[in-house]
């Protein structure tokens, strides 16, 4: 009881405590954190939501407008943007229209009725586009027309131009001589980027797109010094594809990896605060290359991606975009076709991570509040907050111990000025699990919707104590109503 007093006072005092006590569920992982929602942070924006795909897909992502299920699944999240490059915008596809003959070394062209036909998905789903203009074969007259063409056939879609694709690697991949370090990088796209705004006036430029957040903290500072970008932008995968010992399910969902990820979160968001400059994660994943079948297409993913993502929200991330390949339902992609023709008919199927993007869409618009989590007892479990503008607490807890674990129970003690609980749960078979992924007990429908249940499972709040049991191996979205009003 002294306990539960000493929580009591913390919550008065503007501090939300979330204590694990005795429910006669046996061994039981106890948690305690505390939540300090007095100083909210900066708003989830509306377009944090992301995709990326190989600049190469352009043309077959960019048709699925005509049938299938593209459109309604990018409506079920909102607005958000559709960003195209990979390592195919620099090495495999160019650039043509009349003056612009398809260079030797590109196996596939762009072209301006491409980018028609993806504004027609664009104003269809209400997301808008990120386009790479490749720099490694450096022609600034082709990037020029492209950046005409695309303003022209895009309109108000076009959310703005990036200019290579992770360009710090051009040396180590044969497309650069050394030495080629960021000095040599920015002149080549300063010149590109004058051109570009010459022809094409009004477009923002993002950058510089580089793989992760060592390099990020040296060319992101210099991006922003020299290029004068409106988005910052970078890469993150937690795993290698060629890393020893291979990567794991259990390394993805480890308390190391996440350490790392924190650290690397901070880099980006440090560049970002220094030079008020937003920043854009615009492509991420679980594995390096592609992904790892039996990782990057399981359940792992969906814990891992419901995790980061609502961390990235909390850090203040401008927007995430998960990286995948339509074609692939074996590497990292939250949409695929199983087969060329589903593909080319359009009917998509959610993969897990999909759920992880369903789950974290209720946090759009909401402010990260701080959480101070014990170490005591909490097990393999994160767990983030924030608030939105009616005074509703979302909090999104991830439990990435093995299912033969015991399970984790909450009492959250938020005091009187919140209602009874709703509990969204993300669950699947296992961690390893290819299907059986649900959200709220419901699956993505076949036409690309997923129907929230009308009611979900409520905890109550009883004399200021909601009590909540989380499976392991699964993640849920606890939402606490604040029964006092709309809060500034």
């Amino acid at each position: 009881m002294a306990a539960l007093a000493a929580v009591g006072a913390a919550a008065g005092a503007g501090l939300l405590v979330f204590a694990s006590t005795p429910s006669g569920t046996p061994d039981a992982v106890a948690v305690s954190a505390a939540i300090d929602a007095r100083h909210p942070g900066r708003p989830v924006p509306r377009s944090f939501n992301g995709l990326s795909f190989e600049l190469t897909s352009l043309r077959e992502i960019a048709r699925l407008w005509r049938s299938g299920n593209m459109v309604e699944l990018l409506r079920s999240l909102g607005p958000g943007v559709l960003r195209f490059g990979g390592a195919s915008a620099d090495t495999r596809i160019a650039w043509t229209d009349a003056a612009t003959p398809l260079p030797q070394w590109a196996s596939a062209g762009l072209e301006a009725r491409d980018l028609r036909e993806l504004k027609r998905l664009a104003e269809r789903s209400g997301w808008r586009v990120l386009l790479t203009i490749g720099l490694a074969h450096f022609d600034a007259r082709a990037a020029a027309r492209e950046a005409v063409a695309a303003k022209a056939a895009l309109g108000g879609t076009l959310a703005g131009f990036e200019l290579g694709n992770e360009p710090n690697s051009y040396a180590e991949h044969g497309l650069r001589t050394l030495p080629w370090r960021f000095p040599q990088y920015a002149g080549e796209a300063r010149t590109y980027w004058r051109v570009i705004a010459k022809a094409a006036p009004g477009i923002p430029l993002l950058g510089p797109d580089v793989s992760g957040s060592r390099i990020f903290k040296r060319w992101g500072r210099g991006e922003a010094r020299r290029l004068h970008p409106a988005v910052l932008t970078a890469h993150h995968y937690p795993l290698g594809c060629l890393q020893v010992p291979a990567p794991t399910i259990e390394a993805l969902l480890s308390p190391h990896v996440r350490g790392l990820e924190t650290v690397s979160v901070r880099r980006f968001m440090a560049v970002a605060h220094a030079s008020a400059i937003p920043f854009r994660l615009d492509e991420t994943n679980t594995v390096s290359c592609g992904g790892a079948r039996g990782i990057s297409d399981t359940f792992a993913s969906a814990l891992w991606a419901t995790d980061y993502i609502a961390r990235a929200m909390a850090a203040g991330m401008a927007g995430v975009n998960l990286h995948g390949n339509p074609a692939n339902c074996a590497g990292y992609t939250p949409l695929c076709a199983p087969t060329p023709e589903r593909l080319l008919s359009g009917k998509l199927r959610a993969q897990p991570e999909w759920y992880a993007l369903l789950l974290d869409m209720a946090l759009i618009g909401d402010r990260p509040v701080r959480t101070i989590v014990s170490e005591q007892g909490r097990g393999n479990l994160d767990l983030t907050a924030l608030q939105s503008g009616d005074g509703r607490l979302h909090v999104v807890v991830v439990d990435d111990d093995p299912p033969e674990d015991p399970p984790t129970v909450l009492s959250l003690n938020v005091g009187r000025r919140f209602g009874a609980a709703s509990l969204l749960a993300l669950t699947a078979p296992s961690p390893a699990a290819e299907s059986g992924v649900k959200l709220g007990g419901r699956t993505v429908a076949g036409d690309g919707r997923w129907h929230q249940p009308a009611a979900l499972p409520q905890s109550p709040n009883h004399r200021g104590i909601v009590k909540v049991q989380l499976a392991p191996s699964s993640a849920m979205l606890i939402t606490l109503a604040s029964t006092q009003g709309k809060r500034q």
